[in-house]
């Protein structure tokens, strides 16, 4: 094993660390729903969501850098270069989130000045991290970049077209999140810029090092042909950068920017969806051609999910309220944080996972992982994040039609509304949904440090194997 797949085991093993803290705190956000006086002047709702969001946010981010630490030797058959900056950034990494943390949830807020801005919380959401710890995540990700792009330097005669793509990207990863750090007192300067960040930061440039990751596990797992991976991985660059830039535009609506914004906004968020609709039809003819056969089944089946709920979650989801006409009484209700969540669980969770299965392969050294144990993380999972979506869905769609459409958005109607049967059962099936998804993540835990019986792999399942192409 080389030294830069060992650290990529440390990224991954935070990052299921770190899944799991995202996880106490969003059913804690959850709760306040439906006990708003819960932790009262002890631990407030803006602050639980607050470090489920940021906790997302990280946690992804390192399964992200483990999933290329880990394939990037692999790939070029070379020694990642660098490696002591990248195993030291790594616990800098880890003891900034632990201080930032503890911050979070002991200290919270602070007063109007700049020594809240650099060392209690910055107050934009999403970003909420201090200003020391922004700067201590560009650091990371320079590091991260050097180390792939130096190596793939090193080893230019081996340079495929994912390691092209995934060097090119590493420049926006860096570029755009710069966008954490100004501020504008003006409030639509102010947003316009930092849908910039997360926009393009996690919904674009994340999309395609996850179509990197994706494509190496698919001939890792499937033995797809490199030739089809990474035409559609080009395909999918195309459309980030034509429609995914443009596409931006369906979260100016309502802030203060020109009119055409609805215009441009409403017709290239619908064009989205195509890279994803592509996964799905590949992972179809996959899974047909393989007839299900792998050596890997955890890594085959959440690979394959991943291409179906990206679809679904970012692709669907998202195309349903990005219209303007409809925009217009969604935006800001539980169909947004519907749509959030099955966007980042089927774009990013998923592929995360199926790589956790791959890495645990190598360190067993099984020849076959299958069995049933596997199944009850992945069936509860899903289950969980479904029913927290349709929960969250059925919410949202009350807010809707009774707060918004019916209401007129006024105070009396967000009351109303607050109080409607519709909107009250939604917001108990998600919590209940996200007890079920937490006990998934407990069986996903068990089963990833649970050794795999040690089996040659079955005869049925050898018929399908296909070989990955070297690079």
């Amino acid at each position: 094993m080389y030294r830069s797949q060992k650290l990529a085991l440390r990224y991954l093993v935070a990052a299921v660390a770190l899944f799991g803290v995202m996880i106490v705190f969003g059913l804690l956000a959850s709760f306040y729903y439906l006990f708003p006086s819960m932790l009262y002047n002890v631990f407030d709702f803006s602050m639980a969501k607050t470090m489920h969001i940021d906790m997302l946010v990280i946690w992804l981010l390192m399964g992200l850098i483990g999933a290329i630490y880990w394939y990037l030797p692999k790939e070029l058959e070379h020694e990642v270069e660098g490696m002591w900056a990248a195993e030291l950034f790594f616990w800098i990494f880890c003891a900034a989130l632990a201080v930032v943390a503890v911050v979070f949830i002991f200290v919270q807020y602070g007063s109007a000045n700049e020594f809240s801005l650099w060392f209690i919380n910055q107050g934009r959401k999403y970003v909420e991290a201090p200003r020391w710890a922004a700067i201590g995540i560009v650091c990371v990700m320079l590091v991260f970049s050097y180390n792939v792009i130096a190596t793939c330097v090193k080893s230019r005669h081996k340079m495929t077209g994912i390691l092209w793509v995934l060097c090119l990207d590493l420049i926006p990863l860096v570029v755009v999140y710069l966008d954490a750090f100004p501020m504008d007192k003006n409030m639509s300067t102010d947003l316009y810029w930092w849908w910039w960040l997360v926009h393009m930061w996690v919904e674009s440039t994340w999309e395609v090092l996850i179509g990197c990751v994706m494509a190496w596990v698919l001939m890792d797992v499937m033995g797809t042909p490199r030739r089809i991976v990474e035409a559609w991985l080009y395909i999918e660059v195309m459309l980030v950068l034509g429609a995914g830039i443009l596409g931006l535009g369906h979260h100016y609506f309502w802030i203060g920017t020109p009119d055409y914004w609805l215009s441009i906004g409403g017709f290239f968020s619908a064009l989205e969806p195509l890279p994803l609709l592509g996964m799905v039809v590949h992972a179809i003819y996959d899974a047909g051609m393989h007839r299900l056969k792998t050596a890997n089944q955890p890594a085959f089946y959440w690979i394959t999910t991943e291409a179906f709920l990206n679809f679904i979650g970012a692709g669907v989801w998202g195309f349903m309220m990005t219209l303007p006409q409809i925009n217009m009484f969604s935006h800001g209700t539980q169909w947004t944080a519907s749509h959030g969540h099955f966007a980042f669980y089927g774009a990013y969770v998923c592929g995360i996972i199926a790589v956790l299965y791959v890495a645990k392969q190598k360190v067993t050294g099984a020849e076959y992982i299958g069995g049933n144990r596997w199944k009850w993380g992945y069936g509860l999972l899903n289950l969980g994040m479904v029913g927290m979506v349709m929960g969250l869905l059925l919410a949202g769609m009350a807010q809707a039609f009774f707060e918004r459409a019916a209401g007129g958005s006024t105070l009396m109607a967000y009351t109303i509304a607050s109080e409607n049967p519709w909107f009250t059962s939604g917001l108990w099936a998600r919590s209940g949904f996200g007890l079920i998804f937490a006990a998934g993540y407990v069986m996903l835990v068990f089963d990833l440090l649970t050794a795999p019986r040690q089996q040659a792999v079955p005869k049925a399942q050898m018929a399908g194997q296909v070989r990955a192409e070297p690079a």
